[in-house]
């Protein structure tokens, strides 16, 4: 292939050296397009060297192949590695103000990016809004690790070794061919008469965007729906949906698709408790029951679904938290996960940005042993995505 390598200005170029020379040596044509900040890191003649080829950096250098265009027009793949703040801000604005600007403009190659920053940086509402620019338009985010950064600092932020760029943007995207998944969420409504209910705030939209993202991916999903909107369940296209109503109805859904699952994810708020005795007709001002409602214990579905799980099945459980203390939010769900049996507990922060009938969400990912194995933090497809990487690590 003919890839171009764009080089920006961070500590972690000297990683992409190592890329290149994966690169050339793999048999690619590979051409680097470095930024002026860039050499400050490694120099020209190193680039040169390593990619077997004349390295420029400006637009008005070999006007008369019209360099700062060919390059794109040419590319079968870009990879910006590392890829800065300042870079990925530029690329979310469409700017070109030298040769790398000009070459993503002008490409209609895919797009694959290897963010590199300190955790402030990369956490930034900004820096987010940008790669959620980017993800739209169709680049591929690589990235960021989490470990130790420049600086002694630890974190998300950190570029991803070579090795790993290079699968990641060289291998099938479609991790998930062959698995079978299913999928709860939404909200679950428990009668109290036939106009009224006991429900929660749950509009399936993180649900919905796992399923879309294992679609994509190549999985073959089962969405058990508990009252989506049509809208939210469009997102979902190629998922096999099921819509329920209660608990109840949700536990037997789920317990059928799951006996042939590979991977089993609960998302959806299910009621801890229903009316014990729902009335026929619509209760008034008049009926005591409306002022007194006994409540009886829903299941458990997902603790249901953790004990009886057949061989090579992973089961994934959600919990939405309101805690604002990180210990104490981390130490519930690492006692939850425990109680349910569940290989991965994904905890999402429901506040005032987050989280129920909001675009955005935010996530903890508990592990065995209680370790918070990943975060992740942006739209909800976003966060599917992530959450996805974390539970295929988990499964391998």
């Amino acid at each position: 292939m003919n890839i171009v390598v764009a080089v920006t200005g961070g500590i972690a170029a000297y990683k992409t050296v190592h890329l290149v020379r994966l690169l050339v040596k793999g048999g690619h044509d590979v051409t680097v397009v470095p930024t002026e900040d860039a050499l400050r890191f490694v120099g020209l003649p190193t680039w040169e060297a390593i990619s077997r080829k004349p390295v420029t950096t400006g637009v008005h250098e070999d006007v008369a192949r019209v360099r700062h265009v060919a390059l794109g027009q040419a590319a079968d793949l870009v990879i910006v590695a590392p890829a800065t703040a300042n870079t990925i801000a530029k690329m979310a604005a469409g700017l070109a103000d030298d040769l790398l600007g000009t070459t993503l403009l002008a490409t209609t190659a895919p797009v694959a990016i290897a963010p590199a920053m300190h955790t402030e940086m990369w956490r930034h509402p900004a820096t987010q809004a940008n790669i959620a620019t980017l993800r739209s338009r169709g680049i591929r985010i690589v990235g960021p690790g989490d470990g130790e950064l420049t600086g002694g600092d630890s974190g998300p932020g950190r570029m991803l070794e070579p090795e790993e760029i290079l699968d990641a943007v060289l291998a099938p995207a479609r991790d998930l061919t062959g698995v079978r998944v299913v999928i709860s969420a939404g909200g679950t409504r428990e009668p109290i008469d036939p106009v009224r209910f006991l429900g929660n705030r749950s509009s399936g939209r993180q649900g919905a965007a796992l399923a879309a993202e294992a679609v994509a991916r190549g999985a073959e999903v089962v969405l058990v729906a508990a009252n989506i909107a049509p809208d939210v369940l469009a997102a979902a296209h190629g998922a096999t949906v099921r819509p329920v109503g209660t608990a109840g109805e949700l536990s037997i859904a789920m317990k059928d698709a799951a006996a042939s699952a590979d991977v089993v994810i609960m998302a959806a708020a299910v009621a801890d408790y229903r009316p014990a005795h729902p009335a026929e007709h619509k209760l008034t001002k008049e009926d005591a029951l409306l002022t007194r409602i006994d409540l009886v214990e829903n299941e458990d579905v997902v603790a249901a679904l953790a004990a009886s799980r057949p061989a090579g099945q992973t089961v994934v459980a959600f919990a939405a938290e309101t805690l604002t203390d990180p210990d104490e939010r981390r130490a519930r769900a690492r006692r939850k996960r425990e109680r349910k049996g569940a290989d991965l507990l994904v905890v999402n922060l429901a506040d005032a940005e987050h989280g129920f009938e909001k675009a955005e969400n935010a996530v903890e990912i508990i592990g065995e042993g209680g370790a918070v194995v990943g975060e992740a933090s942006g739209t909800k497809r976003e966060v599917a995505a992530a959450i996805w990487d974390r539970l295929l690590a988990a499964r391998a």
